[in-house]
């Protein structure tokens, strides 16, 4: 950028500022959210992350928690998944490469980048070990690189599955496996074109029949037309054994994290909802997601209020949206989603956990921590509880967004932080005993013929900072 356009941003941001108003207090969580009036203005509330290091600090957990960075320096980590030994693989990357519509785009994509990490894009899997069970997870090695925005993670029996931006691919894989044995095989392309939403997010059914992957829209509101919104706003079903997909459901603006709920079946995700109609609108929210439903992007939000902005209307399509589950809260960018085990302990037994990256688009922020959502009789009561927080401080400063979250099931939550790419891990200061059968295998090592590389002494494992 030359230097007058940095100035005019610069002015730009410092008048937004000037002028931007609190929004008011709203009851936006749980079935009932309150739906205010749309409220359009020349350009959004713009307050945005002012990045600094954590120093000796780190976040906020309640009582009787306690949190660690257990891998710091990484390039970009976005999404996580606990392995059958308990080593833990990093996503690392970003993508997108979506043309700004308009001159406000520009802009506004100028200056929300100054909210966000500045390393480059790791496209890689990173996979973390603690061999000795102390919480310190000594090991930190490359398990495949050379992805495409590598974001969700599946493992399915002995196959990894992971959704880079314009493909859904596998690794064959064995417990204890430090580095993939050979490149990823193509279980089927996805939908890659603009990719102004890039992430696919991804969940394996439970008996490994099926993946999900979240296909987020290529607009805010289909500003690029309805042509490049074609298999975009959707949950993909896919067949495992052949890559065959079909769509399972539509009319999700952006549904950046899936989990199957544990003992049902059901598929829920999160998604992030439109902007630029003002600083309560629209919910982001948490659902289970309905075969064959239809959720309202782009004509309408939150059931069946209008979204006026789009042109052709179509009412039929209105009067067929459903509204989610449960709200979030308006703009608090829902990026991560694992459901819980009693091993979190009795408070946050039943329940999901959901990474909210937090608003750039909001007056005062919302979002910026981890919130875990009770559930009661399979279902979602009661509002959101802060877990982990303190992300951005009372003095301004944003020293993390959580991005990925994913429960350990011995009892540990692990958070994905990509503005300090850090790796952090959460447990109870005591342990909560579990039944046997809820905990996953401790052994670390592949079975002796299994030809894949194991020895924590490989050259090419890198002790974590």
């Amino acid at each position: 950028m030359n230097r007058l356009a940095t100035i005019a941003v610069s002015a730009l941001a410092l008048a937004l500022a000037a002028c931007s108003k609190e929004a008011p207090q709203l009851d936006q969580y749980g079935a009932n959210p309150e739906i205010p009036e749309p409220n359009r203005t020349l350009m959004p509330d713009m307050i945005i992350a002012k990045p600094a290091a954590w120093g000796d600090r780190t976040p906020t957990v309640p009582q009787g928690y306690t949190i660690t960075a257990i891998a710091t320096d990484l390039l970009i980590p976005r999404q996580t998944l606990v392995l059958p030994n308990g080593d833990i693989l990093v996503a690392e990357g970003r993508g997108g490469n979506a043309p700004k519509l308009k001159p406000k785009d520009v802009i506004a994509g100028r200056i929300k980048a100054k909210g966000n990490t500045s390393v480059k894009s790791g496209n890689r899997l990173t996979l973390l070990r603690d061999a000795d069970g102390d919480g310190t997870y000594e090991l930190q090695t490359v398990f495949a690189e050379d992805l495409n925005a590598p974001y969700g993670l599946a493992l399915v029996g002995n196959t990894l599955y992971v959704a880079n931006q314009d493909a859904l691919v596998k690794f064959d894989y064995a417990v204890g496996q430090t580095r993939a044995s050979g490149a990823p095989t193509k279980v089927t392309d996805l939908p890659s074109a603009i990719n102004h939403h890039w992430t696919k997010s991804l969940a394996a059914s439970e008996d490994g029949r099926y993946l999900y992957v979240g296909i987020g829209s290529n607009s805010n509101i289909t500003e690029r037309g309805m042509t490049a919104e074609v298999d975009r706003a959707v949950i993909w079903q896919v067949d495992a054994a052949t890559g065959a997909h079909k769509t399972y459901a539509t009319g999700l603006r952006n549904p950046t994290a899936l989990a199957v709920q544990p003992g049902t079946g059901v598929l829920w995700a999160v998604v992030n909802e439109r902007d630029e109609i003002g600083p309560n609108l629209v919910p982001d929210y948490l659902t289970s997601v309905k075969e064959g439903a239809f959720y309202g992007w782009p004509y309408s939000y939150w059931g069946q209020n209008v979204d006026t902005r789009v042109m052709p209307q179509d009412p039929e399509k209105v009067a067929s949206a459903i509204a989610p589950d449960y709200a979030l809260g308006s703009h608090v960018a829902a990026l991560g989603l694992s459901f819980s085990s009693p091993a979190m302990g009795a408070q946050f037994a039943d329940g999901v956990f959901v990474g909210e990256h937090g608003s750039w688009n909001r007056n005062p922020p919302s979002g910026y921590k981890v919130v875990f959502v009770r559930f009661e009789n399979g279902r979602p009561v009661g509002e959101p509880i802060d877990f982990v927080s303190g992300f951005r401080g009372e003095d301004g400063l944003t020293r993390g967004r959580p991005v990925g979250v994913s429960v350990d099931p011995r009892g540990a939550l692990i958070v994905a932080d990509d503005l300090s790419n850090t790796i952090w891990r959460v447990t109870p200061a005591t342990p909560v005993a579990v039944p046997p059968s809820a905990e996953m295998p401790v052994d670390a090592e592949a079975p002796a013929d299994s030809g894949v590389e194991t020895d924590a002494t490989d050259p090419a494992l890198v002790p974590a900072d």
